[in-house]
């Protein structure tokens, strides 16, 4: 399989934000009124990895959660982000 580039010595997030883990519920961060219809997973990240180290992000119609390794990386993240206008709505 050829390998692609861009990908190349990069670490790619997981897609799973849901574990059942009661402990990670804590350093989860949901960012709702996202307009997923221009904001891509890339983007979310890209915004959200100045708060802490991602473990897992995962997009759907309209919302995105961000997984990170611990609470305090997430609180920040809510306190930095909150209301946030991005691709015209605040977050």
């Amino acid at each position: 399989n050829p390998i692609d580039p861009v990908m190349t010595g990069k670490t790619q997030t997981s897609n799973v934000t849901n574990k059942n883990d009661p402990k990670s519920i804590n350093s989860r961060v949901f960012i709702g009124n996202l307009n997923t219809a221009i904001v891509k997973k890339g983007d979310i990240e890209a915004i959200f990895a100045k708060y802490g180290k991602i473990v897992g992000c995962s997009v759907h119609k309209g919302y995105a959660f961000v997984q990170y390794m611990s609470e305090r990386h997430a609180r920040a993240a809510v306190a930095g982000e909150n209301a946030r206008i991005i691709a015209g709505q605040p977050l």
